[in-house]
């Protein structure tokens, strides 16, 4: 028949958390920081709370099937303002940017002309070397 000790046990667990090296302030600030993280997503229309690390595709699916249809995704969570339900994890997205980043962007033309030398005479230089007489 055993009965829990219960000041055996209060001593015990401190002494485990001196040997872990965690003071009262560090678990603290551990518990405020893990509280903080549990509500890192607040739904706007239902006060839902959602983890710091939920992926968009998760978001957009509280909206779908907890609001009337309709209800716009942004309206709910700011993180879905471009959020396309058609592309969750955003290729489609990031390979039209690719695509933009490599295409070669033209170059603007230069009018040629009088007024080009007209430039470089004003600016001291002349226009190319000439006959010496």
């Amino acid at each position: 028949m055993g009965g829990g000790n219960a000041q055996k046990s209060a001593i015990a667990r401190l002494r485990n958390q001196k040997n872990a090296g965690q003071t009262d302030e560090e678990r603290k600030a551990s518990s405020d920081k893990a509280k903080k993280d549990a509500c890192g997503f607040i739904c706007t229309i239902c006060r839902t709370t959602f983890m710091i690390n939920v992926k968009p595709p998760t978001l957009y699916l509280h909206v779908t099937s907890k609001h009337p249809a309709g209800t716009d995704p942004a309206s709910c969570f700011d993180a879905l303002k471009d959020f396309d339900p058609e592309d969750p994890k955003g290729l489609k997205a990031a390979a039209a940017a690719k695509a933009a980043a490599d295409k070669p962007k033209p170059k603007k033309k230069t009018k040629k002309g009088a007024d080009d030398g007209l430039d470089l005479l004003s600016a001291g230089l002349t226009k190319g070397k000439g006959k010496k007489k």
